[in-house]
């Protein structure tokens, strides 16, 4: 069994953008409309059991240890607008939605991908999301991402690759060079590059060494060590912070496997499916709907 798990709000900006620039005239629940068609490929393609995460409010607990963290404010109108828009049409078609208020859709995709892996009868789940908070997810080429905009499939190597480093530091990484998408900062001077080739040495932020002449003594060459150092040492307290921000939390209610089995749309989606103009929409689906 594969159980494919979609980040809503980015198929939500995804699809809303990519209508935008095809059609200036284009119905005002496009965005929606894009989501639920490519949701429902992915049954016609096969797929059986899903999930899509969103976030119902923008705003999560991780704007009270924040202050700069990412918020609603400068967000597009009219995506605000259609989340709630989408989840329910999403509901309507039948699949498995989890609005996030308290946390955020990639806490709610990190749940579901633990309660996927601790299920014998699933042997691969993929993250339909490019995003590289994601990353600390993927694991070998049981649980990879998959970048539909670019047709990628992101398993174990391509994070490493791509990061310098496993999926098991991704939190360190993101600690130590920061997240502007989720906003916050970093430490300051400490770039890819360098994040990369320390924790590739040590793992973690909290088993690199405070001097960074033990560094040397290792073997780890980087450049500006003594200034890295420095900097992680005054500001390891912001470091733990960060890592705390950037790991997503796997203990959100999210079912089980098999409620997320996709069985048909409700009667009513035909009805929205005519009311937006897109009754093949809406035929598609039932067509589609386990006897």
């Amino acid at each position: 069994m594969i159980v494919h798990l979609i980040d809503g709000t980015y198929e939500l900006y995804r699809q809303f953008f990519g209508q935008l620039g095809r059609h200036s005239d284009a119905n005002e629940n496009a965005g929606v409309i894009g989501v639920l068609t490519s949701t429902l490929q992915l049954i016609e393609d096969g797929a059986t059991h899903l999930g899509v995460a969103t976030d119902h409010v923008i705003e999560s607990f991780r704007n009270d240890l924040w202050p700069g963290y990412k918020t609603s404010e400068g967000m597009e109108p009219e995506i605000l607008r259609q989340i709630p828009v989408l989840e329910n049409a999403l509901t309507t078609m039948g699949v498995t939605v989890w609005a996030m208020t308290e946390f955020e859709a990639d806490d709610a995709l990190a749940s579901a991908v633990r309660v996927a892996c601790e299920d014998r009868r699933v042997h691969q789940v993929q993250l339909l999301t490019p995003d590289k908070d994601l990353g600390q997810c993927v694991s070998g080429r049981r649980v990879v991402q998959v970048d539909r905009k670019n047709d990628v499939l992101i398993d174990e190597a391509a994070v490493r690759a791509k990061f310098g480093v496993g999926p098991e530091s991704i939190v360190d990484y993101l600690a130590l060079v920061g997240d502007s998408a989720d906003g916050f900062p970093g430490l300051p001077g400490w770039g890819a590059k360098s994040a990369s080739i320390l924790l590739a040495t040590y793992g973690d932020i909290m088993s690199i060494p405070p001097d960074h002449a033990q560094w040397m003594a290792d073997g780890v060459k980087v450049r500006g060590a003594e200034k890295l150092a420095t900097t992680l040492r005054d500001g390891r307290a912001d470091a733990e912070l960060f890592r705390i921000l950037a790991r997503l939390v796997d203990t959100v209610e999210v079912g089980s496997v098999d409620d997320w089995k996709w069985m048909g749309p409700l009667p009513s989606f035909a009805s929205l499916t005519a009311e937006w103009g897109v009754t093949k929409l809406g035929e598609r689906a039932a067509s589609r709907r386990l006897k």
